[in-house]
């Protein structure tokens, strides 16, 4: 059997809206073994998001039991643990391309020495070297994409959670970034999952799911 490295239990998440409670997730129970490669598609406010988020530990459901077996229930969401690439990437507006993903190194590891190397290793996946010295607000949003990617890379994650990662990137852009998520994943060991709109990147994963109005429906494998 493969080993459990994020567990979902009759999880649900509802949100405040005015007097009423609005559900994003609705008695989700799932597990994400160590080396899946899952993609979750549906429709927009289908609660793709919401259930990252929960994956990654930054929300909390309403009700039902997050854990994740392979890692140690006291998690401390390290980038070395599990990374979260979402729709509008967050890069430090002040740090060039090559110091944003350095710094998710060298807050994750301490290797000073290695971060540079390390980061180089990771925007070149992504083709990415023509702009290491560029801050963030000369990017297209393609670029800021592609560059949250090689930092989410950077550290040899268990987990890979993407959130509409080819959004904003043509299809062969979007293809690379993929294949870059999906060789990260297979040489870390980790397990990559990716919430698409995009049925070429589903179909790329070994697993598909969907998610409508809050309720997660799982292909058998």
């Amino acid at each position: 059997m493969d080993k459990i490295l994020l567990s979902l239990d009759d999880v649900s998440r509802y949100f405040a809206d005015g007097r009423l409670e609005r559900p994003a997730l609705r008695h989700i129970s799932c597990n994400v073994a160590v080396g899946a490669c899952i993609a979750i598609s549906g429709p927009s406010g289908s609660g793709k998001s919401t259930l990252l988020h929960i994956m990654a530990g930054l929300d909390k459901p309403t009700s039902g039991l997050v854990t994740w077996p392979a890692l140690g229930q006291e998690i401390d969401l390290r980038p070395d643990q599990i990374c979260l690439i979402p729709q509008t990437p967050s890069l430090l507006p002040t740090l060039t391309v090559l110091e944003n993903v350095e710094l998710c190194w060298l807050l994750s590891k301490g290797d000073e020495a290695e971060a540079r190397a390390s980061a180089l290793r990771a925007l070149e996946k992504l083709g990415l070297l023509s702009i290491v010295d560029r801050l963030p607000e000369e990017l297209s949003g393609g670029q800021l994409q592609r560059v949250a990617a090689a930092r989410a890379i950077v550290c040899s994650p268990r987990l890979i959670l993407a959130d509409e990662p080819t959004g904003q990137l043509d299809s062969v852009t979007g293809s690379r970034l993929i294949e870059a998520l999906v060789d990260a994943a297979a040489n870390f060991n980790a397990a990559l999952v990716v919430a698409t709109h995009d049925s070429a990147v589903a179909n790329r994963m070994l697993i598909q799911w969907r998610i409508a109005r809050g309720k997660l429906e799982q292909s058998p494998t």
